[in-house]
């Protein structure tokens, strides 16, 4: 979570439901199959970014996302009579259980809807909150570091997923560097500004450029990245395609 506070409820493959209370810094691990769904009861705004491997997805390059209800939901593509059978209810309830969620993704609650409250057991071993962590890396007048791995969240060894959050002074720098187990870098600037470069292995600079909030860049396997923060400084979030 970016921004904001909220629910989120997540199903494992044959697990029971998990209803979790997100706040900004929280990393959520998500393996494939997941079931999930999420809510901003606040006035204020909840941003979620989501970053994930899409190589596997049914459109590669994309996520693949199955709607279980609304317009473009799976249950809408079953008859009345299937769906009715495979939930144990009459029809007239099928069509005010599939017919009545219009939405289709992002959808207004009715005030009157209340929602599973989130338990404080549930964010074990699926939460991490890089906000509130311990340093990794703690450099002063220069910038912190929080590793996501293995060791303080077991189920990203299931995702094949590492991630990093990191935070640069002003004027401070990350020096060159690579991932030497060939792993590739997808890197999200949360806040602030400054340049980057990335270098190939054939000592060819291949990207030289100004970020900042909200944008997004690849660093591929063995290529060297460096960056230098603008006098108000920079943090960023990357998920490396290694759980180590």
């Amino acid at each position: 979570s970016i921004a904001g506070n909220g629910v989120a409820g997540v199903v494992l493959p044959e697990k029971d439901e998990k209803v979790i209370g997100i706040r900004k810094g929280d990393a959520i691990a998500l393996p494939f199959g997941a079931v999930t769904w999420w809510y901003n009861k606040e006035d204020t705004e909840l941003i979620v970014l989501f970053l994930g491997d899409t190589s596997k997805g049914h459109k590669a390059g994309s996520f693949t996302d199955f709607y279980l209800t609304g317009t473009n939901g799976i249950f809408t593509g079953f008859s009345t009579e299937f769906v009715s059978r495979a939930w144990d209810v009459d029809e007239s309830t099928v069509k005010a259980l599939v017919g009545s969620q219009s939405g289709k993704g992002i959808v207004k609650l009715d005030g009157s809807i209340k929602l599973p409250e989130p338990k404080k057991e549930d964010r074990d071993r699926l939460v991490y909150n890089c906000e509130e962590a311990p340093l990794d890396v703690d450099i002063k007048n220069g910038g912190r570091v929080v590793v996501l791995n293995t060791k303080n969240l077991p189920l990203v060894a299931e995702i094949g997923l590492g991630a990093d959050l990191v935070k640069l002074d002003g004027g401070a720098m990350c020096s060159p560097g690579f991932s030497c187990d060939s792993a590739l870098q997808v890197t999200y600037i949360v806040s602030g500004s400054g340049r980057v470069q990335v270098v190939g292995v054939d000592g060819k600079r291949v990207l030289e450029t100004t970020v900042k909030a909200g944008q997004l860049f690849i660093v591929p396997r063995f290529f060297v990245v460096s960056k230098i923060c603008d006098p108000d400084g920079m943090s960023w979030f990357s998920i490396i395609t290694t759980p180590e």
